[in-house]
């Protein structure tokens, strides 16, 4: 019996998915993902950042480049450093910044691709939060350069997910069933996975073109424990889809800051600088957070909150049931923001606006006129997810209301 014990321990921790799934998925996300679902051209830099646990999807990452013309740039992230960093790093190295490293490094890239693999979701718990702060603050320019380059159409980026035993574990699933909701999720069981990213990408752009042509004052978001407002502002649009995040079925925004008011309840836990906040309840006054609370972790969410513009909203999404194939927790913001299940999911962003949902090219809009429009800028993005079941009701300038989204499906 012990003997049975010890092998079906071992299968749970040693299940890896085969070279043939891996291929797949690789090559979903570069010659689908970057270039804005259309796939990378012959002699683009591709930047792949891919933690060591997760060296089986690099090397496929490799392949999938190389047969595309590309030029692949892998960067292998050491697990375990950061905890070290932020033990023995002082004032200076915590805020240090190479710029010309940098400035260079985003020049040179047409694409990067990042996969998450936890080797230890709770490495930082003990870790001073306003430390990784700093560290992070300091990185500020760095994200606003390939923010830039983005919006003039020369970058693009995708994350994706690779299973490891510890993310399996905080999820409560074995290693082989947090793999199966990759697989499901991504449509690496099918022989072609990206015609049905296409198909997505097709429904994607319908109920986009259905949303912005409404012309919305409002939002209205009513549920158990919600009842919140948000103005979607001038010039705004609803985004989703194009490649960024695989997998990726939410249609979002980012609305005017200053006019949300109310409350939201976020039934999902939430992961953040290592540690584990649960039941996050934020209450918005003239588009601020002028209350957070959680039943865990509410020091850390307060401390978040308090960076720079950290307190104001910058994203609103919501996720369709009958797009998503997650059904189960899995303890990580790519797939928990884009769950599906009963009623899809809703999340709010805190922090820095995305600047694709301006309905215009971004690059003609000075900083000031970004500050007119209330678009939110700040160092902090932090998505905190809700599936509890909602009614979505815009309120149209000429006032009239519609039912946007009821039931975890769009109503458009």
């Amino acid at each position: 019996y012990r003997q049975l014990c010890n092998k079906k321990i071992l299968k749970e921790t040693m299940y890896q998915p085969d070279e043939q799934i891996l291929k797949k998925y690789a090559d979903i996300l570069v010659k689908f993902a970057l270039n804005s679902g259309t796939g990378i051209k012959p002699g683009e830099v591709v930047q792949c950042l891919v933690p060591d646990i997760a060296k089986p999807l690099l090397i496929q990452l490799y392949k999938s480049i190389l047969e595309a013309g590309g030029h692949p740039m892998p960067r292998v992230i050491t697990t375990g450093i950061d905890k070290l960093f932020y033990q023995l790093a002082n004032e200076d190295q915590l805020s240090f910044f190479p710029k010309s490293y940098l400035q260079a490094r985003v020049k040179m890239l047409d694409h990067s691709i990042g996969i998450i693999a936890e080797h230890d979701l709770h490495e930082l718990k003990d870790t001073d939060p306003q430390k990784i702060i700093k560290s992070a603050e300091s990185k500020k320019l760095y994200r606003e350069w390939i923010s830039d380059k983005e919006y003039s159409g020369k970058f693009t980026w995708t994350l994706a997910l690779y299973g490891t035993q510890a993310m399996a574990q905080e999820a409560q699933l074995t290693l082989e069933e947090y793999w199966q909701q990759i697989i499901n999720a991504c449509f690496l069981d099918k022989p072609d996975p990206i015609s049905h990213w296409k198909q997505i990408t097709t429904e994607q752009e319908r109920v986009k073109s259905a949303l912005n042509s409404l012309d919305i004052d409002k939002l209205h978001i009513v549920s158990k424990n919600t009842d919140l407002w948000l103005s979607l502002g001038e010039k705004r649009q609803f985004v989703g889809g194009s490649g960024r995040n695989i997998p990726s079925f939410e249609i979002f925004t980012s609305p005017d800051w200053r006019g949300t008011e109310g409350y939201i309840y976020f039934d999902q836990p939430l992961y953040r600088y290592g540690n584990l906040i649960t039941d996050v309840r934020l209450e918005f006054k003239k588009g601020k957070v002028v209350k957070a609370t959680a039943k865990r972790g509410e020091e850390l969410l307060k401390q978040m909150i308090s960076r720079p513009d950290a307190d104001k909203g910058g994203e609103f999404s919501l996720t369709d049931a009958r797009a998503s194939r997650i059904t189960k927790f899995m303890a990580n913001t790519l797939f928990d923001e884009n769950i599906g299940g009963l009623y899809g999911n809703t999340h709010i962003a805190v922090g820095m606006s995305y600047k694709d949902a301006y309905a215009g090219d971004p690059r003609l809009v000075k900083k000031s006129t970004w500050k007119k429009l209330g678009f939110n800028d700040s160092g902090e993005h932090c998505d905190i997810i809700s599936t509890e079941n909602r009614v979505v009701t815009a309120h149209l300038r000429n006032g009239q209301e519609k039912i946007i989204y009821q039931d975890g499906q769009f109503q458009v």
